[in-house]
């Protein structure tokens, strides 16, 4: 990682990779044989020759659940110059979305990539609308090029867990 990308994400922000509920992972208009697992998965994401594609169009919709409540702090998207994505729609805590009412729904943030997030700097997320989130959805609207096919090389998305109280810590102070 560059000195650059590093300094984008905050000391206490780590990858929330371990936190997804693969069982519940979709990417919808993905390619057979391009899949999100490629470029959201550890090991998988980093290989240069696999990638995320969309299929029919440019457009790519990633719903992404997390096994407990999460903060997001910001996200990396890489991608290649042309077929990389530009705009992207962020969505925390929907369920269920498709391409038929994605624009129903106001998003929680709306980012347009530069070929330098695209090579690996993250972007810095409205932390507000990202405090309690147990879902993101990633609506990639179009890309670099205007051209038919998108790929995603990286997703990496930056963030803390939030602490839950513990009962029994607060029991026994109540009990005191």
């Amino acid at each position: 990682m560059s000195a650059e990308s590093a300094t984008a994400i905050q000391r206490n922000q780590v990858d929330l990779l371990d936190f997804v509920d693969w069982s519940g992972v979709e990417c919808l208009n993905q390619k057979t044989g391009h899949s999100l697992v490629n470029a959201l998965k550890q090991g998988y994401r980093e290989d240069e020759g696999l990638h995320l594609e969309s299929d029919a169009d440019e457009q790519l919709l990633i719903y992404i659940p997390f096994a407990q409540v999460v903060k997001l702090h910001s996200i990396l998207i890489k991608g290649p110059e042309e077929e990389g994505p530009k705009t992207v729609k962020l969505f925390a805590n929907k369920e269920n979305m498709g391409f038929s009412n994605v624009s129903d729904f106001p998003p929680s943030d709306s980012i347009v990539l530069s070929l330098d997030n695209l090579k690996g700097k993250p972007v810095t997320l409205k932390y507000v609308k990202f405090q309690s989130v147990r879902s993101l959805t990633i609506f990639v609207e179009g890309n670099q090029g205007d051209t038919d096919i998108t790929k995603v090389l990286k997703i990496v998305i930056y963030g803390t867990t939030v602490e839950t109280t513990d009962m029994k810590a607060l029991k026994k102070i109540e009990d005191h």
